[in-house]
């Protein structure tokens, strides 16, 4: 006599795998058109910035935010995808026309500060159009970060790295001296030894502090800091921070030109000491971040 038995196979376990390169249900279609659009507005632009003012010392963090940016939102495709649909139209169409109305004057007028910020104002008009707020408070970060690759205007550049160089010069000269080098100052131009000196904008100026609190918001964006005060308040010590880094760049530069000659000063040590400065303040940064962090917590609500 045999018995029949009834056996339940256990389906197994889903294991979690990783997320899909696009969303699923993607329309291609809209993707490929605004795509499409996008890269024929902004290719031309970015082009020119690559070779103008992304090949100079002080700008070339440009292509670096743009790649992040980009990689940020990237990031954030599945959550869009997934968001609710409500769609803002009557406040994104208008911010769309007004955006192109900027890029259309900034090209026309070789304005590259108005060109490439309007991109900022094009993604905004499309996240309002076709998801709504929801959309827009998900891709924020990667849209506010954007704004450290548009170049500043040369006049406020002017007007701030001026008294930043004569700062700079003068701390790191005087350090150096205290410590028995022999260094002298006349505004900008520092004396050690038989070499002469010229501290550049590249080395003191606003655009090396603009980097640095890009790379200070990046940090904190990847970190998920969710106390206001706790970022608002490492986001203003890296003002100073970035000013100490520039002061270590100018000294090593000058030692190293003083032990070896102007040649090392000028060759490779002078790029070399770029790195140095984002090393410095990146290290400047965790020491602040962790003495921040014995008075504020990380999160908001936190005890």
């Amino acid at each position: 006599m045999t018995k029949a038995v009834n056996s339940v196979s256990a389906a197994p376990a889903a294991t979690p795998g990783k997320l899909p390169l696009l969303p699923v249900n993607f329309d291609w279609l809209v993707f490929a058109f605004l795509a499409g659009g996008f890269a024929l507005l902004y290719l031309p632009a970015y082009y020119e910035l690559a070779n103008s003012v992304w090949a100079t010392d002080e700008q070339g963090h440009g292509p670096i935010i743009l790649v992040v940016s980009f990689w940020l939102l990237y990031q954030q495709r599945h959550a869009l995808a997934e968001a609710q649909a409500a769609p803002m139209a009557w406040l994104g169409w208008p911010m769309l026309l007004g955006s192109l109305l900027v890029y259309t004057f900034g090209r026309s007028q070789d304005i590259t500060l108005l060109s490439v910020a309007s991109q900022i104002g094009v993604l905004m008009a499309l996240a309002l159009i076709f998801k709504g707020a929801r959309a827009l408070r998900l891709i924020w970060f990667p849209l506010f970060f954007m704004i450290f690759m548009v170049p500043l205007p040369e006049a406020l550049v002017s007007a701030v790295t001026g008294p930043l160089k004569s700062a700079v010069s003068a701390v790191a000269s005087t350090l150096l001296y205290q410590i028995g080098y022999p260094v002298g100052r006349s505004g900008v131009v520092m004396t050690v030894g038989p070499y002469q000196l010229l501290v550049a904008d590249a080395c003191a100026g606003l655009n090396s502090m603009f980097t640095l609190e890009a790379l200070g918001m990046l940090y904190m964006n990847l970190m998920r800091y969710t106390n206001p005060t706790r970022n608002v308040a490492l986001a203003l010590l890296l003002v100073p921070t970035a000013f100490v880094a520039n002061i270590v760049r100018v000294m090593i530069l000058v030692l190293v030109t003083y032990h070896f000659g102007d040649e090392a000063g000028q060759g490779f040590v002078h790029s070399f000491a770029g790195m140095v400065l984002f090393m410095v303040a990146l290290v400047l940064m965790l020491g602040l971040d962790k003495a921040l962090g014995m008075f504020l917590p990380a999160h908001r609500g936190a005890r």
